[in-house]
């Protein structure tokens, strides 16, 4: 003996899987775009009946990864998906090459102006560098003759003192 309610709960659940199908059927032939919601809003179903049937729900994910319109030109959602994660990947790559070129533009256009404007470093220091050394040895020169010259001077003032004092003991 059938349970007419178990009955009427399995015609039910027939009509709403066969309302599914048709609605998957007519999406496909028409190749527009393909989601679980638009499905289960076209059947008239709710999606946790889709989810909870998974023979459909993998159905509708197989339609969805099917190539678009009836020209079928080989495009799919995946390979569209991957190419929209290559592109996404080469616009990073790109973006952080621009960042680095435009880091180095920066900086080099930072050295120009620092040169221009006098304050920067000469572009010959090696010559700069040899003329202080040179200037610096000049200097050392100068003060160990400055040197003499004193001992010099000092030496002449005694004997100057000791000539004017003998001159005025003579007196």
């Amino acid at each position: 003996m059938t349970n007419p309610m178990a009955s009427g709960r399995q015609a039910d659940a027939d009509r709403r899987r066969q309302r599914v199908l048709k609605v998957i059927d007519s999406v496909r032939k028409s190749g527009a775009s393909i989601s679980v919601s638009g499905i289960a809003r076209l059947a008239g179903v709710d999606r946790t009946y889709l989810y909870r049937h998974r023979e459909l729900l993998a159905l509708v994910h197989a339609v969805e990864l099917e190539p678009t319109g009836p020209q079928s030109s080989g495009v799919t959602r995946a390979s569209l998906q991957t190419d929209l994660a290559h592109s996404q990947d080469r616009n990073s790559r790109l973006e952080a090459e621009v960042q680095r070129l435009r880091r180095r533009l920066s900086e080099a256009l930072g050295e120009q102006v620092w040169q221009e404007s006098g304050l920067g470093s000469p572009v010959d220091i090696d010559t700069l560098e040899r003329t202080i050394t040179r200037l610096e040895q000049h200097n050392i020169e100068l003060k160990s003759t400055a040197e003499e010259l004193q001992a010099e001077l000092d030496a002449a003032r005694a004997a100057n003192r000791d000539l004017t004092r003998a001159l005025n003991q003579q007196r």
